[in-house]
């Protein structure tokens, strides 16, 4: 069942994608202030909204050319300063926030290379889905057990447990992400010659 793709711009997805948007800043600073409780339930609502915005725009025909630049945007720029802030407040040791920044530079990067040989954005790798998604469980529980520090027992270790194999997946599928985009820069130079020949001649 193939999905229509309209280019409307005021849908309920595309309203949730920017409601999560505004939520970043006060985010930081509920998170810089130490109100680590409130913090916590703005990760929550993100989440929350972040389903509701995929489920309204798939079964009810909302998909449009603009949410698809706004959601992952909003997804990536909540756990971009989620990262961040919670390395600041000494969360997450800078470490850790690096590593998967330093993954998301290397989509970048490859997303512009791939551009200048005139490739789209790469599919999505399961991997990826599930890096992101340990990644994602991981800040909400470490931030948990910051706030509340009579569970930091069992939620320190569970956070950690998540956050480090999200890491490893996150880079997992980052070399898988290469090693397709060095597959497909490749294929483009051996076509190229046999198709420069082909008018050639």
């Amino acid at each position: 069942m193939s999905t229509t793709v309209s280019t409307r711009i005021v849908t309920v997805p595309n309203i949730l994608s920017c409601f999560r948007l505004l939520l970043i800043p006060v985010f930081l600073v509920l998170l810089l202030l130490g109100h680590y409780g409130w913090a916590l339930l703005l990760i929550a609502v993100s989440a929350i909204t972040d389903f509701v915005d995929g489920y309204v725009a798939r079964h009810f025909n909302q998909v449009t050319r603009l949410g698809q630049l706004l959601d992952p945007a909003a997804d990536r720029l909540f756990i971009l300063s989620t990262l961040l802030g919670l390395a600041w407040v000494g969360v997450l040791p800078w470490w850790f926030a690096a590593v998967i920044i330093a993954r998301d530079v290397l989509l970048l990067v490859l997303g512009v290379v791939l551009a200048n040989y005139r490739f789209g954005p790469l599919p999505v790798h399961h991997l990826g889905k599930m890096g992101t998604f340990a990644v994602l469980f991981a800040m909400p529980v470490l931030l948990l057990a910051a706030a509340f520090p009579s569970i930091n027992w069992v939620a320190f270790p569970l956070g950690w447990a998540a956050a480090l194999w999200g890491a490893f997946l996150y880079w997992w599928a980052g070399v898988a992400y290469a090693l397709q985009a060095v597959r497909m820069i490749r294929g483009t130079r051996v076509a190229s010659p046999n198709a420069s020949g082909t008018v050639d001649h």
